[in-house]
């Protein structure tokens, strides 16, 4: 079956607050799936081709590309979770997740990595998931790369930041190379944390959503769901709250009765919803075994103009040290704007003016690290949300590596200095002032300054139901018709960008509902 072809010139037919009248709507349909990110859209267009009637639920507005201004500020603001300031109980570790039409896809980094073998490997062995082997999901993962044009980065795709970094990486003997990104025929300005206005990524606001709404779904935006409704023990439905997102007051409540539902509001969301549904908890692991890829991001002054925010975000990566056995990590070489990058400066006032004064000639990397499941999502006294994570103990020694090899590969390139994202100003002008720094570093709650684009975990799939929230292919231990499709069923951290994870395991599910319709439908 072809994929239908879609406009970005064309608004896509989606209810808003704008478009939506109260007190009170009433709609039935075969699956009510709540979230239009990575998993949600993709199990929109899976089961809308089949023939089910589809309705889908985003909590956050729907900002067509028209209006991405390329301004971080004003696209933190529309497009991201709690206006972009998202952040831990601790305040130390900044969890950045979109929340628009589309999710995280639209204002992601456009990375795209197949699930680690080893990963999965461990899912098999330890969370009895005997079904994720590499050769099982092997199609899922062609279906979703070849919808959505993922390619390694051809070489005028990869940027004078990246290249800088390569020159490093070659000098020591590091192994590196071009990442792959779901991108079609790149613009490379440089904006795609702020959503791409020339709609070349290819995230779900122009791809599985249009899709969907072409097989029949029902979109509708500005939804916040309240509760999951079951009725006789299973999943019948869902009750939902429509705001104004610009005055935050509501519009109309929305009912959804429907024979299943699909949980795709991500590893925060996601447990949040169950957790005040009630539901699925038997095992105590809801909202639990939070992982956060938290990103160490070590930036570098160099006497040439880089102006590494040009091209694309994401260039190329260092895997020297991506297996378990040699640290576990990953450096992908990627740099924001000036708007967006003004947070990681190492210091205020005079400090904050230099910094910025000599952007053009910075460079940057990230770290993503295979991180313990430690943290949790829950609510707090007062029902609000609340995200607990702490660097692990082993993860801290990770940590330290990553600014260690970082700050060699930067001065083997040529670096003046180093800036390590202490939260107290931490600077390093000579290679051989390097491992006394680092060995010196304060790794303690509120010492670095970290980020986190990829949580994940809180919802467990497992085979044990003692240990996990839902089983094998996505459906609640506890509530037969309830499927959970994000990236919080993950058992454990993947170390890679998720999105194409999140993307496979979700047609993954959806093939199992279509191929069982007679159970659920």
């Amino acid at each position: 079956m072809s994929l239908p072809v879609t406009s970005s010139t064309d608004l896509l037919s989606v209810q808003t607050a704008g478009t939506m009248r109260g007190p009170e709507m009433k709609l039935t349909a075969d699956v009510v799936i709540v979230g239009s990110g990575a998993g949600g859209a993709v199990m929109a267009y899976e089961l809308a081709k089949e023939g089910r009637s589809v309705i889908l639920l985003e909590a956050g507005p729907y900002v067509p590309s028209s209006q991405f201004t390329e301004r971080y500020p004003e696209m933190l603001g529309k497009l991201y979770q709690d206006r972009g300031s998202q952040t831990n109980a601790d305040g130390d570790i900044l969890v950045l997740q979109g929340r628009c039409l589309g999710g995280s896809t639209v204002v992601n980094a456009a990375a795209c990595f197949r699930t680690p073998d080893t990963v999965l490997e461990d899912w098999r062995v330890q969370h009895g998931l005997h079904d994720m082997t590499p050769e099982r999901l092997a199609p899922f993962f062609a279906r979703v790369e070849k919808n959505l044009s993922v390619h390694v980065n051809e070489a005028h795709e990869i940027n004078q930041n990246a290249r800088l970094i390569e020159r490093g990486c070659d000098k020591l003997g590091y192994s590196h190379r071009p990442i792959s990104r779901n991108i079609k025929a790149c613009s490379l300005t440089g904006f795609c944390l702020a959503g791409c206005a020339s709609d070349r990524k290819q995230s779900m606001l122009v791809t599985y959503i249009p899709w969907a709404i072409h097989y029949g779904a029902q979109v509708f935006a500005d939804t916040k769901v309240q509760h999951i409704v079951t009725k006789n023990g299973r999943a019948s439905g869902v009750e939902a709250i429509v705001s104004d997102p610009q005055t935050g007051q509501k519009v109309a409540d929305l009912i959804v009765e429907a024979k299943l539902v699909v949980l795709a509001a991500g590893a925060v969301q996601s447990p949040l919803l169950l957790m005040r549904s009630g539901l699925a908890n038997g095992s105590g692991q809801v909202g639990q075994n939070l992982a956060c890829h938290p990103s160490v991001g070590v930036l570098a002054d160099f006497p040439e103009e880089l102006y590494g925010w040009r091209g694309a975000t994401v260039g190329s990566y260092c895997d020297e040290w991506e297996s378990r056995d040699k640290g576990g990590f990953i450096f992908e070489f990627a740099m924001a704007g000036a708007d967006f990058m003004a947070a990681f400066s190492p210091g205020i006032a005079d400090v904050h003016l230099e910094f910025m004064s000599r952007f053009k000639n910075l460079a940057g990397m990230i770290s993503l690290i295979h991180d313990e499941n430690v943290g949790s999502v829950g609510l707090d006294e007062k029902g609000r949300k609340r995200i607990d994570y702490r660097i692990a103990e082993k993860d801290k020694a990770t940590i330290r590596t990553c600014i260690r090899k970082a700050a060699e590969i930067y001065f083997a390139a040529g670096a003046d200095k180093v800036f390590v994202p202490t939260l107290s100003p931490t600077i390093i002008e000579d290679a051989k002032d390097i491992e006394g720094v680092v060995a010196g570093m304060d790794l303690s709650p509120k010492s670095l300054a970290l980020t986190s684009y990829h949580p994940q975990g809180t919802c467990r799939m497992g085979a044990d139901p003692t240990r996990s929230v839902v089983d094998g292919h996505g459906e609640a231990h506890e509530v037969p018709g309830l499927f959970v499709a994000d990236a919080s069923l993950f058992p454990t951290s993947i170390m890679v960008n998720p999105q194409i994870t999140v993307y496979t395991l979700s047609s993954y599910i959806a093939d199992y509902i279509n191929t069982h319709a007679d159970k659920y439908f």
